[in-house]
């Protein structure tokens, strides 16, 4: 799962948001450092890539992707489930998928010192092309994939799997619908938990 979907599982409290959102820049025990909210959000982003990579169902969808782009698939699948949470937002949430990201974004500013240099670096671009909102098209996938692309140098060509992704569109979504309503309950109690 890729930043939209981190941030929906980690349902109203802001700090397990913002730590669960920037946990990609935290590595092995250093998380530790971190204020409570901020840890627990750090341990259920590093669930959710668990369960997530270990699904038969996600395992599904990313090997249709994986002898094209190997390795690059799983980054691919993240960011095209990210695409199916936004398509589809208003069946998870009441609120307008504009108005949740403009709330994340003051969200990261108004607690700016706490972020990480990575996630600092990252922010001005992140609100700047309105990632979150961006997911929802293809075209907006499209975008989000050359940037991923560009980030590791083209190694993989990442936004050609925009093919990939129409062709198989029809298979991805119900995949997701079906993975995602599973891995929601999970966190539920993955966040009780912590």
């Amino acid at each position: 799962m890729n930043f939209l979907a981190h941030i929906y599982l980690s349902g109203n409290n802001n700090l397990l948001k913002i730590g669960n959102f920037m946990a990609d820049s935290i590595r092995g025990n250093s998380y530790l450092e971190y204020p409570d909210e901020l840890r627990k959000g750090i341990l259920l982003h590093r669930y959710i890539d668990t369960f997530t990579d270990a699904n038969p169902i996600y395992r599904k969808s990313k090997h249709r992707l994986h002898e094209k782009y190997g390795h690059y698939s799983g980054v691919i699948m993240d960011i095209v489930y990210d695409h199916f949470l936004a398509k589809s937002w208003n069946n998870y949430s009441n609120e307008k998928l504009e108005d949740y990201a403009d709330k994340f974004y003051k969200l990261l500013q108004d607690n700016y010192d706490i972020l990480t240099e990575k996630t600092k670096g990252m922010l001005p671009y992140m609100i700047s092309r309105n990632w979150l909102v961006s997911y929802a098209s293809l075209e907006g996938l499209e975008m989000i994939l050359f940037q991923m692309d560009y980030r590791t140098k083209h190694r993989a060509n990442m936004q050609e799997a925009i093919v990939e992704v129409q062709k198989f569109y029809s298979e991805f979504e119900e995949e997701f619908t079906l993975f995602f309503e599973e891995l929601k309950q999970h966190c539920k109690e993955k966040i009780r938990e912590l």
